[in-house]
């Protein structure tokens, strides 16, 4: 038993059996001494700690104290710790101490150091999180493998303070257009707007850090303030700016073990997303503590308490993209952030507008779109369509096989089987230069018609061993029609008789009223 379990039998056998000390002392196996402590309170004395000089490291605490003071010049990530100390005392000194003990030596000479020079000592002030009132946002990095390839990636996260709802998405760089299109995706999740966020002093909305808390601030950055109506708030450079917002800081720690390890593999970053979505939709679930009118709640449940909090989104999302300029090279590509985008072959030579996004690529020229691509992930990738080299390629039949236009199209699946079926009927039955011909021609269908129409049309030409374009286009138009006419009922259907016919028959019997004036 313990000994204050045994204070409490001695008191209650003399209460109740009015025992003398040494009976006390014989039935409980204890001095005489004890029993007279535990008559005179039920609380045992605190035991007494010797005062006695360390024997071991009592000559070192010098050596120790002489190493943590030259540690303040020193990296932080670079500094001596508990073990590193006790390690150096065996090796260079051949002093064998637990390490334990050198911990607490090394704890007491530093509050020691820290006394000395007035180093003032951390204190964190409790905060209460109101619905919708507060987000914080961060970026962190991870590794993937994409499409075969590991690469590093971005990761974007919006944390709401009071439900800790968060928002992820995997970006290949920081860049403006990501920045903005990760808040016009979060704000959509959460459905609604908190009412100030808090950032770093990231280079897509802070150009310069001027004194105290003033900010020469991006314009990209303002328009989107402006169009979704929060207000923003800079931290501190450096450590201590990280502690004043701290929940998204754990939040991306917390969300990378628990999500992305191992490390994920994904065919496309869009199917990665998807798997960041999935994530969550399951971290919903989570318990949090101190949060809502009770002790706490899920994350789900504490969310729908945060909502109606928020401010309400504008009709029309803010426009995510980055304008560019490019010129438009002699393989009918522009080159945008290290990647290759195809354009039509007309356009070789001339400077396009580009509007870049997260993850798409759209191309201006004449007033018009002219090329709309998603976005290449790794560096020098060449994303090219098919469909705009269809002239120059009519033009030079032979350098259609080895095409890369075509390549990619067979990987995407937009050149499908009947199409290479088309090809090699024509090149047997016209030879490889009208036969390549004839599929540029067929290939060119698909700009003013539907795929499947197209597809349907190459299946009924090849049915009758034709490779006529001419023929491919009649038999689209066909299936064109066929598609538009309505479907038969299902099941009988009941005639109605048409009696407008024997309205007829009374005109004729009806007397001339010419004739008979009467």
């Amino acid at each position: 038993m313990s000994k204050v379990e045994l204070y409490e039998k001695i008191r209650l056998a003399r209460r109740d059996e009015a025992l003398s000390v040494r009976a006390l002392a014989v039935r409980f196996g204890v001095h005489r001494r004890e029993v007279r402590a535990a008559l005179v309170s039920p609380e045992p004395a605190p035991r007494k700690t010797p005062q006695r000089a360390a024997p071991v490291t009592g000559a070192w605490h010098g050596w120790i104290r002489e190493v943590l003071v030259a540690d303040r010049d020193a990296p932080r990530k670079q500094r001596h710790t508990a073990k590193r100390i006790r390690d150096r005392l065996a090796e260079e000194h051949g002093v064998l101490i637990s390490e334990s003990q050198c911990r607490v030596v090394v704890a007491r000479i530093r509050a020691e150091i820290a006394d000395e020079v007035g180093t003032p000592v951390k204190v964190f002030v409790p905060q209460t999180r109101l619905p919708g009132a507060e987000g914080e946002v961060d970026w962190g990095k991870f590794d993937a493998v994409i499409a075969g390839q590991t690469m590093t990636l971005h990761l974007f996260s919006m944390w709401l303070a009071f439900s800790t709802r968060a928002f992820h998405r995997a970006y290949v760089n920081e860049a403006q257009e990501s920045f903005t299109d990760a808040h016009v995706r979060a704000f959509e999740r959460f459905d609604g707007v908190p009412r100030r966020v808090r950032y770093d002093n990231l280079k897509t909305a802070v150009v310069k850090i001027l004194a105290g808390r003033d900010r020469t601030e991006n314009e990209r950055f303002i328009a989107l303030r402006s169009h979704y109506g929060f207000e923003s708030f800079f931290c501190e450079p450096g450590v201590d700016g990280a502690h004043e917002k701290g929940g998204v800081e754990g939040d991306i720690g917390r969300f990378r073990r628990n999500h992305l390890t191992p490390v994920p593999v994904f065919d496309s970053l869009a199917d990665l997303n998807a798997f960041l979505e999935q994530c969550d939709t399951a971290d919903a679930q989570r318990w949090v503590t101190g949060r809502g009118p009770g002790a706490g709640g899920r994350v789900h449940g504490l969310a729908a308490l945060e909502r109606p909090a928020l401010w309400m989104l504008p009709v029309e999302p803010f426009t995510a993209v980055t304008r560019l300029s490019a010129r438009v090279d002699t393989k009918a590509r522009v080159c945008v952030r290290q990647c290759f985008y195809s354009v039509p072959v007309r356009h070789v030579g001339r400077r396009v507008s580009v509007e870049l996004g997260a993850e798409t690529v759209t191309v201006h020229a004449d007033g018009g779109i002219v090329a709309s691509h998603v976005r290449g992930v790794h560096r020098r990738s060449e994303i090219l369509d098919l469909d705009h080299y269809l002239e120059v390629l009519w033009r030079r039949p032979g350098a259609m096989p080895a095409a890369t236009a075509l390549a990619q199209a067979r990987i995407t699946g937009r050149f499908q089987p009947e199409h290479q079926q088309f090809w090699d009927l024509a090149r047997r039955r016209n030879g490889d230069q009208a036969g390549t011909r004839a599929l540029c021609d067929v290939l060119l269908l698909h700009r003013h018609h539907h795929s499947d129409h197209v597809i349907a049309a190459i299946r009924a030409a090849l049915s009758i061993g034709n490779v006529d374009p001419a023929v491919v286009a009649v038999e689209t138009r066909r299936a064109i029609e066929h598609h538009l006419q309505p479907e038969p009922a299902v099941g009988p259907v009941e005639r109605v008789p048409d009696l407008s016919v024997y309205d007829q028959l009374l005109i004729i019997d009806q007397p001339d009223q010419k004739a008979n004036p009467e």
